[in-house]
């Protein structure tokens, strides 16, 4: 029987090797990258179970479909423990889309901005 182990966002940018570092720099991941030399084609990013992958494209820029849709569009939603002081190492880095808040579903969620205006969610789930 196939048994689904995880799937992993990818995320087409101009600049792989600043967005890798970008991700390293703020939110502490790591990352794998081909060729060796720059500009890297492709990047996996890991920081404990979450992954993220980056595809070089050329000249791209990331549409913002925010006004498509009330409440915005999500690129990555992150499931982490203790959202608040992560919250608090990046609030003053990057844009934040949405500060922490506690959803009727169970979860404390914050939102930011990446460097390519990709949308990250990071939520913790609350205590019942």
């Amino acid at each position: 029987m196939t048994n689904f182990k995880s799937a992993v966002p990818v995320f087409a940018v101009a600049d792989v090797a600043a967005t890798a570092r970008w991700y390293q720099q703020h939110f502490g991941f790591d990352f794998d990258h081909f060729p060796q030399h720059e500009p890297w084609e492709w990047a996996a990013m890991f920081r404990d179970s979450v992954e993220i992958m980056l595809q070089r494209v050329p000249n791209h820029k990331n549409p913002d479909l925010d006004k498509q849709r009330a409440g915005g569009v999500w690129d990555a939603y992150i499931r982490i423990r203790e959202a608040r002081p992560l919250y608090e190492s990046v609030k003053d880095k990057m844009p934040i889309r949405r500060p922490p808040c506690p959803m009727p579903y169970g979860e404390l969620e914050f939102e930011v901005r990446d460097l390519n205006g990709y949308v990250l969610v990071f939520a913790e789930r609350m205590e019942e």
